[in-house]
């Protein structure tokens, strides 16, 4: 995925509210809305440089979106609002050899209340659901891990695909990793040990668990390669 506009660099400061980010850009303080609602542990430290978009739109009270952040090894994709177009595009572009041979591809799939990021199908008779999480968090063993935060949402997802692979249509959690100083997945029990619990039970259940890695550059961001778990 290519950037639209070049991105505007500048040095990072401090995140506050949990959607504000304070960035000096040549010298001058701008406030940039964070979409990243975890709690960018590993992510986030004083004077990185960071990678902003200016949105000049009238509706926004943010002209300014954090995009990347680079730790001194590694761009870092902190803005999780451009996950599932990552994902949508490296399946269309066949990066994923799991997701291939689907003829239709539907973002947002209602499911009763909810939703499923991805609908992947040939027809009604063969149906594929595919959630997608954003993975940002790493160790000092090179594994990345998810979640980094608590998510009572990400377990109603993992949930609800058992209940679709109960029903004996096909399902899929796919995570995309945005940092290249790791080469390993590992679920992480400490932060957030009910989601621990419920992947591993959906793993046994018959749902399928991906993990992408992203390469980055001030310019694109692109799914490159599969991880391990571990």
């Amino acid at each position: 995925m290519k950037f639209k506009n070049p991105l505007i660099k500048g040095l990072f400061k401090k995140r506050y509210k949990r959607f504000f980010a304070d960035v000096d850009v040549d010298g001058e303080t701008v406030v940039a809305h964070t979409a990243n609602t975890g709690s960018m542990k590993t992510c986030l430290g004083e004077n990185w440089p960071a990678l902003l978009s200016f949105h000049d739109s009238p509706t926004r009270k943010l002209k300014y979106s954090f995009e990347m952040i680079f730790n001194g090894k590694t761009w870092i994709g902190i803005n999780t609002s451009l996950t599932n177009s990552l994902a949508i595009e490296a399946i269309q572009n066949g990066l994923i050899p799991e997701l291939l041979g689907y003829r239709d591809l539907k973002p947002e799939a209602k499911i009763g209340q909810s939703r499923i990021d991805i609908l992947l199908s040939n027809g009604e008779q063969e149906q594929c659901y595919v959630e997608v999480k954003n993975v940002t968090l790493a160790d000092d063993q090179g594994h990345c891990l998810f979640p980094d935060a608590v998510t009572e949402r990400g377990q109603k997802h993992l949930r609800e695909l058992q209940e679709l692979k109960q029903k004996g249509i096909r399902t899929v959690m796919l995570f995309i990793v945005q940092r290249e100083d790791v080469h390993t997945f590992k679920i992480d029990q400490s932060i957030d040990p009910e989601y621990s619990r419920l992947l591993k039970e959906v793993m046994s259940s018959g749902v399928e668990v991906l993990v992408y890695q992203c390469k980055l550059d001030p310019s694109e961001i692109i799914v490159h390669k599969k991880l391990k778990i571990i």
